[in-house]
């Protein structure tokens, strides 16, 4: 077990075998689940360098900035570490809606016990 990462107050991201670390993101504001999405040596630097969140596309295999194409963009308020420096929190405040359903959330359907979906966030915009 590699304790250093535990107690360090250094950042050495943990990436996986694909050189990504798991980001979540959440409004900064409210607390509110907005996404999930995976980062990259260069996806991390950027949004430090920018205050913008950008991620790692791994069906386009590409370095994306959130909002590009939409306006839709996630400001940085805060980027957190897990314990072992194997997935990152950003705390954004969100231009408008994270999900590209146009919803504020990615997070809008409840998996039911017998597999169905429940819709439980009708907050589309636009």
């Amino acid at each position: 077990m590699d304790n250093q990462r535990d107690t360090t107050d250094q950042f050495l991201p943990r990436f996986d075998a694909a050189g990504l670390v798991t980001a979540i993101v959440t409004d900064a504001a409210t607390g509110r689940l907005l996404m999930v999405a995976h980062m990259n040596a260069d996806a991390i630097a950027l949004t430090q360098a920018t205050g913008q969140a950008h991620f790692w596309s791994r069906s386009r295999a590409a370095l994306w900035r959130k909002g590009e194409t939409s306006g839709n963009g996630l400001t940085l308020v805060e980027m957190r570490v897990d314990c072992d420096q194997d997935a990152l929190l950003l705390r954004v405040t969100p231009a408008g809606p994270a999900c590209h359903t146009g919803r504020r959330s990615c997070f809008y359907r409840r998996v039911e016990a017998d597999g169905r979906l429940t819709f439980i966030d009708d907050d589309a915009q636009g």
